[in-house]
């Protein structure tokens, strides 16, 4: 059984992925596991499933959930304006092709959600390279807010969408309404009630040393990367959009904890999973199935299922589909791999072992059958 989605992952490892660990429920039960490669390439380690990776932007999801047990308490309203809880947001700058000038729309929480508040993904910035320098390299997480602010947006507010750092600043957001650090909230409220004694969004450095080795696919080859990833801007900065260290079962848990409504109502998971770009603004985010609702791609109406979630820059990837009980959990640790296109035919590969009627053209039957891995 599950040869399909044995036979797309057996083809990751053929294409250079070090190792990976895939873990798919139905109905709260784990239907399927599957590890292959190594954790430790060097040391020939293979992947055993306790591996703590970084998984990017699979944060973002955890962050957006965070935000919304706030929103489902009356803490904001989607529609308010940043600048009520986040004062550095009042008065902002545009860049154009005239040079910087001040902007005529406010960021709205809204923007922070679907990414088109203005802001990029640039961590060498001015402002935040200066952050550095005034806090020793601690960078605590509501000061990054307070020096992101100081810098021209790339277009005004609401009129675009770009990946970019508003899960970030959502993150600052969770902190101030909160009235606790970010990566404590998470704790709290969504770590521990879930038993993910893993997962956490300020690591200590000294303890990155239990992260399993992360890779980069450079030029067709895979080199060792840096042990402590490049989104974390200091010792006291947790990154929303990018910070979350984990285990893939605590992961799992997580997502269960999505799909069963454990941590957000059924009304808010739909609040969720609307078309959000496409009924606000204009959208860049566009695929043959999916569009992006509020911090997380969810699938276009009229397509065929259901599910919706995210991805992460070092492979991982998340599928929650609440009509058919499914969660999918896929994670991998090598950034810029090269099969970062091919991550979303795994839930595909789940749905054909499964009996769904589905295209899976990447994979022949043929192949399939005849797999002995």
């Amino acid at each position: 059984m599950f040869n399909y989605t044995k036979a797309l992952c057996k083809s990751f490892l053929n294409m250079g992925v070090p190792g990976f660990d895939l873990s798919v429920f139905r109905d709260g039960k784990e239907i399927f596991r599957r590890r292959g490669g190594y954790s430790d390439l060097e040391n020939k380690i293979p992947v055993k499933g306790d591996e703590l990776y970084d998984i990017y932007s699979c944060s973002k999801p955890i962050t957006v959930t965070a935000a919304m047990q706030l929103w489902e308490k009356g803490l904001f309203d989607i529609e308010d304006e940043l600048s009520k809880y986040l004062p550095e947001y009042k008065e902002m700058t545009v860049r154009t092709d005239d040079g910087v000038v001040k902007a005529e729309n406010p960021i709205l929480i809204r923007h922070l959600f679907t990414m088109t508040a203005g802001f990029s993904y640039d961590l060498n910035s001015p402002e935040l390279q200066r952050l550095k320098k005034d806090t020793d390299g601690k960078c605590p997480t509501r000061e990054f807010s307070r020096y992101l602010a100081k810098e021209p947006l790339y277009f005004e507010p609401g009129t675009k969408y770009r990946y970019s750092l508003c899960h970030d600043v959502l993150a600052v957001l969770v902190e101030v309404l909160s009235g606790q650090k970010f990566e404590d909230y998470v704790k709290e409220h969504i770590f521990h009630p879930l038993g993910m004694e893993k997962a956490d969004f300020l690591l200590p450095v000294d303890k990155y040393c239990n992260v399993a080795p992360r890779y980069n696919y450079l030029n067709g080859k895979v080199v060792l990367g840096d042990k402590i990833p490049v989104y974390r801007l200091g010792s006291e900065h947790a990154s929303g959009g990018a910070g979350c260290v984990c285990t893939v079962d605590d992961y799992m848990k997580f997502i269960e904890g999505l799909r069963t409504y454990t941590l957000l109502k059924k009304e808010t998971i739909e609040l969720i999973t609307r078309p959000w770009l496409a009924e606000k603004g204009p959208c860049a985010f566009e695929s043959e199935f999916y569009t992006y609702g509020l911090g997380m791609r969810m699938r276009k109406p009229g397509t065929p299922h259901s599910d919706f979630g995210w991805g992460g820059a070092a492979g991982a990837t998340l599928h929650i589909d609440i009509p058919n009980g499914l969660t999918v959990f896929y994670a991998q640790h090598l950034t810029n791999p090269p099969n970062q296109s091919l991550r979303p035919y795994i839930y595909t590969a789940v749905l054909k072992d499964l009996g769904f009627d589905v295209k899976l053209d990447i994979i022949s039957d043929e192949e399939a059958n005849k797999l002995t891995y």
